[in-house]
C-alpha cells in the first residue's frame, strides 16, 4: 500500500453507495458519486467501473460504528458487502470508522443552503469524501510522524 495512487472511499448503505475518491497524491477527497445498492450485481459492476476508470489503488469503506464503538447489525452488513465487494474487485480495502459522517455531510450541506430533496442524492458522496478525509488526514499524521 504506496503512498501514491488515488484511494477510492465508500459510503455502503442498505439503499445507496456514496463514492468518494482522493488525488493521487492522497491529500484531497473529493464526492465523485452515488450508486444504487439494488441490484448487487449491478451496483458491484458499477463501482468496478468507477475504480479501473480512476485508477484506484486502494479502497476505505466507512464501518458504522455504535457510539459506543462496538459492531452493530450496520457493520456487519457493511462488512459483507465488502467482502463481496473484494472478490469482484481485487483492490486492497481499509474499513475507516465512520461515526458522524453522514451527520457532518447533512450539516455541511444544510449550511450551503441545500434544500432537503436535493441533499438526498448528494449525502452520500458527501459523507464518502468525510470517510476518505478523515483516514487521509490520519495517514499524512502516520507518515509525517515516521520521518
Amino acid at each position: 500500500m504506496g503512498d501514491l495512487g488515488r484511494v477510492m472511499a465508500l459510503d455502503v448503505g442498505d439503499a445507496r453507495i456514496g463514492v468518494a475518491f482522493s488525488d493521487p497524491l492522497r491529500v484531497i477527497a473529493s464526492p465523485h458519486g452515488v450508486v444504487k445498492a439494488a441490484p448487487r450485481a449491478v451496483a458491484l459492476a458499477e463501482l468496478k467501473r468507477m475504480a479501473a476508470e480512476r485508477e484506484a489503488v486502494l479502497v476505505v469503506a466507512g464501518l458504522p460504528l455504535e457510539s459506543s464503538g462496538d459492531e452493530g447489525p450496520q457493520a456487519a452488513k457493511v462488512r459483507a458487502f465488502m467482502e463481496e465487494f473484494s472478490r469482484e474487485i481485487p483492490l486492497p480495502v481499509v474499513l475507516q470508522d465512520e461515526r458522524l459522517t453522514t451527520v457532518s455531510a447533512e450539516r455541511v450541506l444544510i449550511s450551503a443552503n441545500m434544500r432537503r430533496e436535493n441533499r438526498r442524492g448528494v449525502v452520500d458522496k458527501v459523507a464518502a469524501a468525510h470517510i476518505l478525509q478523515a483516514w487521509l488526514d490520519r495517514a499524512a499524521s502516520r507518515r509525517a510522524a515516521a520521518e
